[in-house]
């Protein structure tokens, strides 16, 4: 597991492009045939990926890193399947787990394994987990179960699309947050005007983009702003002091998790287009 130490709201303003990237971003998410796991010291936030091919994948405490017998000991988990279909094992219990949808693994849950149905066309599992101080039921949620909102308009290039899943109002946790957005064709921006998050940490791993395409995804300080840029399936991590914006050359989509002092989808503090420097 790899450990991953972030600039703070000082010394980011120094950092080149390279020291940016090896600091916020996530580039090598995905690889068949593993599991990849990175440990952040943002709220301790476990950010990961699991590609199974022939044979399933164990997820395993890292018991230097997490001090822990087993993954879920103490956490929490959010799975969102980006891949073909698979299914996942949580306690001897399956749940079959298509593109674009979702399982909550709830703390205590002791072997959880990831499967793919067809080796040629994998699963693609990201994992967002969170410390949890209390247990809540392991569920399965559909595209069709997500409460949805509708943002933007097609003037302002943003015409997106939320889906929400673990939640306040849909399946509960302990203080993960967790769906997904879609941009509409011809839509490039999200979350423009911007904002950050006092109280919470909010992780991003974009995907269902071209090889060629990429996302000029904007952080930092409102009045300090930096850009990575950023291709599919790789996510970027956003501490509490840095917004979270980004373009891309075209439509694309991003899932969000979050994790940290509340579950308030809407707690977070704006930030008007004249502080935007």
């Amino acid at each position: 597991m790899e450990i991953r130490y972030h600039a703070d709201e000082i010394r980011y303003q120094t950092m080149n492009t390279n020291e940016l990237r090896q600091s916020f971003l996530l580039e090598n998410l995905f690889e068949k045939g593993k599991i990849i796991l990175v440990y952040s010291n943002l709220d301790r936030a476990i950010i990961g990926s699991a590609v199974p091919i022939e044979q399933s994948l164990q997820l395993e405490a890292s018991k230097k890193e997490m001090a822990a017998e087993y993954f879920a000991e103490r956490r929490e988990i959010g799975v969102i399947n980006i891949g073909q279909p698979g299914k996942i094992t949580v306690d001897n219990i399956d749940y079959k787990i298509k593109n674009r949808e979702a399982l909550y693994i709830g703390r205590g849950s002791k072997d959880i394994s990831f499967m793919s149905d067809e080796a040629k066309n994998p699963a693609q599992y990201y994992i967002l987990s969170y410390p949890a101080h209390a247990k809540y039921p392991t569920k399965a949620v559909g595209i069709s179960e997500a409460n949805r909102i509708p943002l933007g308009s097609q003037q302002e290039a943003n015409k997106r699309t939320i889906y929400q899943y673990i939640h306040a109002n849909g399946v509960k946790s302990c203080q993960l947050v967790m769906g997904f957005t879609q941009l509409e064709v011809g839509s490039i921006w999200n979350t423009m005007a911007a904002h950050t998050h006092q109280r919470r940490t909010e992780i991003y791993m974009y995907f269902d983009m071209n090889p060629d395409d990429l996302v000029f995804h904007f952080m930092g300080k409102p009045d300090q702003t930096r850009h990575l840029v950023i291709r599919n399936g790789q996510a970027v991590l956003s501490p509490s002091w840095s917004i979270h914006a980004g373009a891309g050359i075209r439509n694309y989509a991003f899932i969000w998790g979050m994790g940290g002092e509340n579950q308030e989808f809407t707690d977070m503090d704006g930030v008007s287009m004249d502080q935007i420097s």
